[in-house]
């Protein structure tokens, strides 16, 4: 193989799993605070993505009907939290990872209900012909993908160092119980988890729509890839954008240098890496977070 085709495949990688970092980074902001493996993640990235290209069909701006899904998506995080998690407070952790499995069916349904079965695609952020690196095409959107994943890791770098909300989520998920004694109002910074964890599943799934159809099952897959480069990341913010990127572009590889009719098996690959993971190193690549996880 050529090696701009190994260059191609690592821009495809890099390109995917800057998606599964977006995700993953929700997955680790609710497990942090909460202890949850929030499994309606990847419907987070679907609605975020139906929601804007309904918004464009209806003739808004881009910009604006992306803003919008966001929002919207980070609202339907918070009243998951408020409405069905924070009633079954008591339950055990198991209980509450399946109550999340439901609310993952109960959107899939919503969204055939409201938009149908047909997929649908965004618009491209920016027109103009591929670039060209290193012999491989680099399209405009592959750009703001990865400019948008870079975008928000800086960002929340900043909120939870800067920002008093931050601050207190970064306490509650280091120790719940002496962030309470401190004040903190814990029951509010998992709203807020829920709520950030929507919002960047939104982020991932409308970057991503330009270039892959956006439909009712999407986030199946960008949930199950989401939660593997988490786990990898050993459940901290900056493990799970490295285990995103990592993912993605051990993925790509393996398509691309796979003999030809094996390359529809690429998705068994983010698996044989979990269970390779989990047996010979459980922390992630850069060690298991103390407590529940880091932020």
């Amino acid at each position: 193989m050529e090696p701009q085709h190994l260059v191609q495949f690592a821009i495809f990688g890099l390109n995917i799993g800057a998606i599964y970092a977006l995700i993953a980074l929700g997955f680790v902001a609710v497990f942090s605070i909460t202890g949850i493996i929030n499994f309606a993640q990847g419907e987070f990235a679907m609605l975020g993505a139906m929601i804007a290209a309904w918004l464009v069909r209806a003739e808004w701006p881009l910009p604006v009907a992306g803003l919008v899904a966001v929002l919207a998506v980070a609202a339907v995080g918070a009243l998951l939290e408020l409405g069905v998690i924070r009633p079954a407070g008591s339950a055990s952790i198991v209980t509450l990872i399946i109550i999340t499995i439901g609310a993952s069916v109960l959107f899939k349904g919503l969204a055939v209900m409201a938009w149908g079965p047909d997929p649908v695609r965004l618009p491209p952020f920016t027109a103009g012909p591929p670039l060209r690196v290193l012999g491989a095409r680099l399209l405009p959107q592959d750009l703001w993908v990865l400019g948008t994943t870079a975008v928000v890791v800086v960002g929340l770098s900043l909120f939870f160092r800067r920002t008093l909300q931050g601050k207190a989520m970064r306490a509650v998920a280091m120790n719940r119980y002496a962030a309470r004694l401190m004040g903190i109002d814990a029951r509010r910074t998992s709203t807020a988890a829920f709520a950030l964890a929507g919002g960047l599943g939104a982020i991932g799934g409308i970057v991503i729509a330009p270039s892959a159809s956006a439909y009712w099952d999407m986030g199946t897959g960008l949930g199950l890839k989401g939660f593997v480069a988490a786990i990898l990341g050993g459940m901290g913010a900056g493990g799970a954008v490295l285990g995103g990127l990592v993912l993605g572009v051990v993925e790509e590889l393996c398509a691309g240098l796979a003999p030809s009719g094996f390359g529809g098996y690429k998705d068994a690959v983010a698996f044989v890496i979990l269970l390779g993971m989990l047996f010979f190193r459980p922390g992630g690549f850069l060690g298991r977070v103390p407590g529940r996880g880091g932020l």
